[in-house]
């Protein structure tokens, strides 16, 4: 089982380091932003307050004649209902995701369209996240599976992936006898939708945005616990008051999103496992 796990982890970032490293031709198209989220009832396994939080965000899209390239930072700010390890500060979050996406209908000359599919690419990637709680959590996952490319204004992709994670507990608990501060996760499953749709309303430019993660149950957790699969689903309504107040499209947006997670990081039970956080939402395209 243990070499089935390193050799998906292998082999996904052997897959992602040679296609990076192979992209010496220019991108078709790119699209990279500046990012800032806030809401006021975001939720922490463990921890019975609502809290506040400041997210910024680095993210990037850009794609070229056989593939696509997506890059997301978050740094996540939290009050001090949420506090750094040690400190009556609130903690700092990073969590980076990556995702590289190769169309096999460009690498072997056919077409692969069928349906409401235009599309079908083989994706590989990674997260990677840490947080200065006591908990003091640093997930690794990777992931390789095949997406399917719907044929809708804008995008939207469907991906059917296998994962592989390795997580971290600071928590004296989680090295008490039976159970462990480092993890390896069993192998699991995620059903992954990403979507941009753009319409508009009287004239008034807009976009349904947003991203929704399906995941199965991991094992155990740290604590020796039945992990409960996951749900994740984070969309977004945008206006494009950048067309209003600069004059250029897909520049200024800003909107309103919704943060749905259930069993949060597969946590089977216990206050904090659930969030219902609406957000404020704003992005700057350059």
């Amino acid at each position: 089982m243990k070499k089935a796990k390193k050799l998906l982890a292998v082999s996904v970032m052997t897959l992602t380091a040679g296609v990076i490293s192979g992209q010496a031709q220019a991108f078709n198209w790119s699209d990279t932003f500046i990012g800032y989220r806030y809401g006021s009832e975001f939720t922490e396994p463990g921890n019975t307050n609502d809290i506040r939080k400041n997210v910024l965000t680095l993210g990037h899209a850009s794609g070229y004649d056989y593939g696509q390239n997506f890059f997301n930072l978050d740094m996540l700010q939290s009050d001090k209902k949420d506090a750094a390890s040690g400190s009556d500060n609130g903690a700092t979050e990073f969590y980076l995701t990556y995702r590289h996406q190769l169309y096999i209908s460009k690498l072997l000359d056919a077409d692969f369209s069928f349906g409401p599919v235009k599309d079908v690419s083989l994706t590989a990637g990674f997260d990677l996240n840490t947080k200065n709680t006591a908990f003091a959590p640093r997930k690794r996952m990777f992931v390789v599976g095949p997406t399917f490319k719907m044929d809708v204004p804008g995008f939207m992709d469907v991906s059917f992936l296998a994962a592989y994670e390795t997580n971290h507990c600071g928590l004296s608990a989680c090295g008490a006898p039976g159970n462990t501060n480092d993890i390896d996760f069993d192998p699991y499953y995620l059903m992954s939708i990403a979507w941009g749709i753009p319409f508009e309303i009287k004239g008034a430019p807009l976009r349904f945005q947003g991203f929704a993660n399906f995941i199965s149950s991991k094992g155990d957790n740290n604590f020796g616990n039945e992990t409960k699969p996951e749900t994740l689903i984070r969309p977004a309504l945008m206006l494009d008051v950048g067309r209003y107040v600069l004059g250029r499209d897909n520049t200024l947006r800003v909107g309103v999103g919704y943060e749905y997670w259930r069993n949060k990081f597969g946590n089977p039970s216990g206050p904090g496992i659930d969030t219902d956080a609406w957000t404020l939402n704003a992005q700057w395209h350059f």
